[in-house]
């Protein structure tokens, strides 16, 4: 009973060896590969904000509206779609005399009602990059008052960053291979593939927000969007031979 037992115990040791042996790794060499495409953008995304102020809200309402309406036809004369195009934030509240006064010198001036501002933005989004500055130009004739969130993008971006991920799995194999080489090594198949997705999602350009007063004569549009940077990374895990 007692070799029964032994024998038992020693199966099950060399079981356990040889288990602990196949869950080894095999020998590794572990690299990351970057990679970086810079693309032109093809898309623009902006807002635009129109306010009147009247002591009439009837009237303060029409002239927002008319400048609306205005825009929407400069859109579509410039080859935007209906569909691209949205209104929205309609406010309507009262302004007085002290909303742009501090605080403190509130107390000493007579509150005084000035009017009534009705607000209304729109957002477009032109996939024609190129018609970009002349319908700014002609937008700035119709009275906004703010162009807001200006965004360049790059409608492929799917594309462009799976060609990133190949430039950056090429950068980790070719990176493997030197190191491989200078140990008098090869590398093997890929044990493993892992890519960083804490990369931050570029493929977008957000200018800052411009607020426009005085004629639009005064303003020209120079637009520079410059380049978008679309990025990949990836660690590769290499079999060494």
């Amino acid at each position: 009973m007692k070799k029964l037992l032994l024998l038992f115990l020693g199966l099950a040791l060399s079981s356990a060896t040889a288990a602990a042996q196949s869950n080894l790794e095999p020998p590794l060499i572990t690299v990351t590969g970057q990679a970086e495409v810079r693309v032109p953008p093809d898309e623009v995304v902006f807002t635009l904000a129109v306010e009147n102020v009247d002591k009439d809200m009837v009237v303060a309402s029409k002239r927002t509206d008319d400048s609306v309406k205005q825009i929407l036809t400069i859109a579509r004369r410039n080859g935007v779609k209906p569909e691209d195009v949205q209104t929205s934030n309609i406010s309507v509240q009262p302004k007085y005399n002290t909303d742009d006064m501090p605080y403190e010198s509130r107390e000493k001036v007579k509150r005084v009602l000035v009017g009534y501002e009705v607000s209304k933005t729109v957002a477009i989004l032109m996939r024609d990059i190129s018609r970009f500055d002349d319908l700014l130009a002609d937008v700035l004739k119709t009275g906004i008052t703010r162009l807001s969130n200006l965004e360049f993008r790059d409608s492929q971006i799917r594309k462009h960053r799976d060609e990133a991920r190949r430039m950056a799995i090429r950068a980790a194999q070719e990176k493997a291979k030197l190191l491989a080489g200078e140990i008098g090594q090869s590398i093997g198949p890929a044990y493993s593939i892992t890519e960083d997705s804490n990369l931050p999602v570029n493929g977008r350009i957000t200018q800052n927000a411009t607020t426009y007063s005085g004629s639009s004569e005064d303003t020209e549009s120079a637009t520079a969007p410059g380049s978008l940077s679309i990025t990949a990374q990836v660690t590769v895990r290499f079999r060494l031979q």
